[in-house]
């Protein structure tokens, strides 16, 4: 346990030391506006497929290589309780951003279809980090689809757990949890 003076003096230490950007705090608040998630996921596609070239929802999942071509934004300001998949209701002015991109990217064009990629940090076990990032995709879809009206259909969720992370480390780091929202209509048969 630390004394009061230790305490004090480790916490002018922390208060001396100069920001470098922003703080962590602010960095996981800040949701990208709607316009810009419709921005990202309306954009040109990257690569155009031929007819015999495209693939099932399925394979799309499992093909890394495709998914890099596909218009894409990561969503990083959702905040998950630690080992949790719930979504509180605080966070639904951020999930009003996703919804509101989306249904003007459906009101436009009907047939388009986004994936929610579910993702955590490398903390845990391989497989209930697997099970938790799929929970969490599900359960944005989830909050989209009751709580905004954002048609289900238009929705697809898969979970990658810890195996595509942003930064490569085994501790805990909150930008390998997010969601990656990805537009696959282009893709797929």
């Amino acid at each position: 346990m630390l004394s009061r003076r230790t305490f004090a003096a480790a916490l002018i230490a922390v208060l001396a030391v100069p920001t470098l950007g922003p703080t962590l705090a602010a960095a996981q608040a800040t949701t990208p506006s709607a316009a810009t998630i419709e921005r990202q996921l309306d954009a040109a596609p990257r690569v155009k497929l031929r007819p015999n070239q495209r693939v099932t929802i399925r394979e799309f999942k499992r093909r890394p290589d495709l998914r890099r071509q596909a218009r894409s934004i990561d969503i990083q300001s959702i905040n998950f309780a630690f080992g949790s998949a719930a979504i509180s209701s605080s966070q639904y002015g951020k999930i009003e951003n996703i919804a509101d991109a989306l249904e003007r990217i459906l009101r436009r064009d009907p047939r388009a279809r986004v994936l929610i990629e579910g993702h955590t940090d490398a903390v845990g076990s391989f497989q209930s980090n697997q099970i938790l990032s799929e929970q969490r995709a599900a359960s944005l879809k989830r909050t989209l689809v009751r709580e905004f009206g954002v048609p289900g259909y238009a929705l697809e969720t898969v979970g990658y757990g810890e195996e595509f992370l942003l930064v490569q480390t085994q501790d805990e780091n909150w930008r390998n949890r997010r969601v990656t929202l990805r537009r696959f209509d282009d893709f797929i048969r």
